[in-house]
């Protein structure tokens, strides 16, 4: 039976260790770390997602600056907001919910933004400090993907890994980190031939290509670890809607350990952006 990484409890300790520094670094310095979360629009999900992130922002003692925006804000409005939000001292993180309006053209919101304040770790400059490993802010659902494996996994040397998914987001960092571990990391898509195939020789199987039940059991080598980034919502008329990942996860016994969906990358995300704003209050001004 395959073991299930529960990444809400991780995530739940992650909280309660953030919400000790966030108090450590009030006794300390009198700083409070703060987060500014920019909602541009009226996407149901994205609405979802940023009301989750404000309740456990707050859960950790992060001071919140919400900023909810109509879908038809100018791009040049937006930009203005976060020229603002780098410019006051009492924001140590900048979030901007993506997906954006499409009048709004994403690298230049994401350009904007201090790099130390880049807290979802998007912006070019920790992009390249991530491809270098000198340092910056790491985006958080790889980061989270990797303490999840570290609950598995106690030596990353020579192990190979495949990452199904390119993305800026996921796919390309997550690959990068497993580099790091010294793992051996092929990267591959969903138009990848022979995708089966290099899936079974994987030690570590991460899938984030953002299609439900992709990758299916008999892709998974016996023993691996499976990391599921996807959460996919679909509707059957069995079952009807649900939230289910990219892998099948009926019949995937064999494999040593996988993440379950929900409840496995998601609550890492979040857990690792409140992280990441600790880390920017830390260093601000160090």
């Amino acid at each position: 039976m395959a073991r299930l990484i529960d990444g809400k409890a991780l995530a739940e300790r992650m909280t309660h260790e953030t919400a000790t520094r966030v108090a450590r670094l009030f006794s300390d310095r009198g700083v409070t770390p703060g987060i500014a979360v920019i909602l541009v629009g009226n996407d149901p999900a994205s609405r979802i997602y940023v009301d989750r992130k404000l309740r456990e922002a707050e859960k950790a003692g992060i001071r919140s600056f919400e900023h909810r925006l109509p879908p038809d804000t100018d791009q040049a409005t937006l930009l203005g907001l976060i020229a603002e939000c780098n410019a006051d001292d009492a924001v140590h993180g900048i979030l901007v919910q993506l997906p954006l309006p499409p009048h709004i053209d994403p690298a230049r919101v994401l350009d904007a933004i201090d790099p130390r304040k880049d807290v979802d770790g998007f912006h070019p400059v920790n992009v390249g400090r991530l491809s270098t490993g000198t340092g910056g802010l790491i985006p958080c659902t790889p980061l989270g993907c990797m303490l999840l494996l570290e609950t598995v996994i106690d030596d990353f040397r020579g192990l190979k890994a495949v990452v199904i998914g390119k993305s800026n987001i996921v796919g390309k960092p997550v690959a990068l980190l497993l580099l790091e571990r010294e793992c051996t990391v092929t990267v591959t898509h969903i138009l990848t031939r022979g995708l089966p195939d290099i899936a079974r020789t994987a030690d570590i199987l991460v899938a984030a290509a953002g299609r439900p039940g992709l990758v299916q059991p008999d892709w998974i080598k016996p023993g691996a670890v499976v990391i599921d980034v996807g959460i996919n919502r679909i509707h059957d008329a069995d079952r009807g809607a649900r939230i289910v990942g990219d892998v099948v996860a009926e019949g995937v016994d064999h494999a040593a350990a996988i993440t379950p969906v929900p409840g496995g990358v998601g609550p890492m995300t979040i857990a690792c952006l409140l992280s990441n704003t600790v880390r920017a209050a830390e260093c601000h001004g160090a």
